[in-house]
């Protein structure tokens, strides 16, 4: 194993050193917190009663004990979710482990968890990203009965796993294991599925065609089976120490699977305060872990929704990151995975290459991770390049293969797919924002042409098939960010894009709102900050004002006589959003949120 690489020890330092006051206040609280919670051995009779009224005899019995770990299970099971849906028994999977170790399990609560595949496009969208906050705090009251030892977090999808995380490190003393459920099978190849629906949008293919090319990609229960945030999130947990090493992406009907839950489980019980191998959240997740989040995100060529929960996530832990350090560690990662929208594999030919524990083994053999960060499982995060597997219909564990079996999928050292990883920091008189690079042909990185300026994606189409947009442009989507309308995809917007440059022209997207894991093909400038609902020049951008979107010299500007723009009188777009599918309910969330690169929350002060 190499020595750590010099610029990611750089970036390190500067996030330690940035961080020093927050995080020494953090720690402290985190003492404080485990020196003062309510043992249960101090909990009042009637306390005490209430918080095991429901259990079996056996349990209260383990309770009444004392000594015996009690674990929280908190989840974000529904069946609507097709990922989240093998959740449903895993709590008595749970509870049955953990009484082989003489332990205890209770379902200490549940968390919103909605889909953005049904919301996309529709009003629902706007309370995506609003949810993950939302999703910490219905954690931390969950967790706030402090009846626990630890806890067991059950979630996969975009905005839920961010969420349970942030609400875990609230109480950071407690040891957290996130337990993964799966991908589905593979299904109808991705790039099959984008062509029929550029299909559909050119009027060639029918809703019926449509809807069956949907059915036979999303067709059964588990993760949606793309490199979107919620498998960017699976690897994102295995990189911070808080997943068992190669958990991530065996499918739910496998019998490993069900190994691997009661894996998690009895593992939370060897770490708990009650024992001499404790391993609280809050110091796992440190500096050297959050780098290492980020290191295995570019490598793998993840989702740009990241770029906005690993900020938040640091911050809940009392570190400060920025697209700065993000950027800076993408400039020396190497882009190593190649799955789709990044290549054509989905995350069962990624796992089949070798996964998360063959990646792990060749970004730290090339010292790109710190190896010493602390984790759940092993000594520490080198332990990271085991795998699991059935052994005697129980859990085994052996190294990960040495190198790639697929090349196509997973590279080497020596051949990656790219230099530098997935994401790019762009810089300019617009501002900041982020571009996906991995998903995006070299020869789209660079687009110079007139803006097309909309403030609702749904007024896209209607340009599209009048034939306005038969030419060179770049399409604006302002009052998109977290303020205006809590930033929704816009994934509406692909297949029209993707069909103008499938026709020969230049093309490319500037918006303050999102595009998240699926986007790709497309060049698109997104998350842009200063929004426009904050006072940023996009606001008083016009249809033909020439802007240049450059990927390869990492900016993005407005051309001509910026001065002139910036002098423009404009009408701010105001009360967007603010009734009509629950919408009015979180008026007060976007009033309070932070930018994109603060990590769009309205749970800490605005920088």
């Amino acid at each position: 194993m190499q020595n750590t690489n010099s610029s990611v020890l750089s970036v390190t330092q500067r996030v330690i050193h940035r961080s020093a006051q927050l995080r020494s206040e953090y720690l402290r609280q985190l003492t404080e917190d485990q020196s003062n919670r309510p043992e249960r051995g101090k909990l009042s009779c009637g306390n005490l009663a209430h918080g095991f009224a429901s259990c079996n005899t056996g349990d209260k019995d383990s309770l009444r004990l004392m000594q015996a770990a009690n674990m929280a299970i908190v989840t974000a099971y529904n069946d609507m979710l097709s990922a989240h849906q093998p959740y449903a028994d895993y709590p008595d999977q749970i509870k049955r482990a953990l009484r082989d170790m003489g332990c205890t399990a209770q379902v200490a609560g549940g968390v919103p968890a909605m889909c953005d595949g049904v919301t996309q496009g529709q009003d629902g969208m706007e309370l995506s990203l609003l949810s993950r906050d939302l999703i910490a705090q219905c954690t931390a009251m969950a967790l706030s009965h402090q009846m626990f030892d630890g806890m067991l977090a059950l979630g996969i999808c975009d905005k839920i796993v961010p969420g349970l995380l942030m609400g875990a490190l609230s109480f950071g003393y407690l040891p957290v294991i996130f337990v993964p459920a799966g991908p589905m099978e593979s299904g109808l190849p991705n790039v099959e599925k984008q062509r029929i629906r550029q299909l559909f949008a050119e009027g060639k293919a029918d809703r019926e065609q449509l809807l069956q090319a949907e059915s036979e990609s999303y067709h059964s229960h588990g993760t949606c089976t793309f490199y979107g945030t919620a498998n960017s999130n699976q690897v994102v947990l295995e990189a911070l120490g808080l997943q068992l090493p190669g958990s991530s992406f065996v499918n739910p009907d496998n019998s490993l699977r069900h190994a691997l839950t009661a894996g998690a489980s009895q593992q939370l019980a060897r770490i708990t305060a009650l024992g001499s191998d404790y391993r609280p959240i809050g110091k796992v997740v440190d500096e050297r872990s959050i780098v290492n989040a980020c290191v295995a995100l570019l490598a793998s060529g993840g989702s740009t929704n990241h770029s906005m929960h690993i900020v938040a996530i640091a911050r809940s832990a009392g570190i400060l990151i920025d697209w700065s350090d993000i950027a800076a560690l993408s400039s020396v990662v190497p882009l190593m995975a190649k799955v789709y929208p990044n290549g054509q594999a989905d995350v069962n030919h990624f796992h089949a290459a070798g996964g998360t524990s063959c990646l792990f083994r060749t970004l730290l053999a090339g010292g790109f991770m710190h190896p010493d960060a602390a984790t759940v499982w092993g000594d520490s995060f080198a332990d990271f390049t085991y795998e699991p597997f059935l052994k005697n219909a129980g859990l085994g564990w052996r190294q990960s293969p040495q190198k790639s079996l697929d090349n196509s999928v997973l590279a080497s050292l020596d051949k990656p797919f790219a230099v530098e990883g997935g994401l790019r920091l762009l810089e300019g008189n617009l501002g900041r924002c982020m571009f996906k690079v991995s998903a995006v042909e070299p020869q789209h990185h660079v687009v110079e042409a007139p803006a097309v300026v909309i403030e609702d994606q749904n007024d896209l189409e209607p340009l599209f098939r009048a034939g306005s947009l038969d030419r060179d442009c770049v399409v604006v989507v302002r009052y998109q960010g977290p303020r205006a309308l809590g930033m929704p995809e816009l994934h509406k917007l692909t297949p029209f894009m993707g069909i103008l440059q499938d026709r020969g022209y230049s093309v490319a997207l500037v918006t303050d709102g999102r595009m998240s894991g699926a986007s790709g093909k497309v060049p698109a400038a997104i998350q842009l900050v200063p929004e426009a609902a904050d006072g940023g020049l996009l606001a008083k951008l016009c249809d033909g004002d020439i802007l240049r979107i450059d990927a390869q010299a990492g900016k993005l500007e407005v051309l001509g006589d910026v001065a002139a723009i910036r002098d423009r009188q404009y009408t701010p777009r105001t009360a967007v959003g603010q009734r009509g599918c629950g919408r009015e309910l979180f008026s007060l969330n976007r009033d309070n949120i932070s930018d994109a690169e603060q990590g769009a929350s309205f749970l800490f002060p605005r920088v």
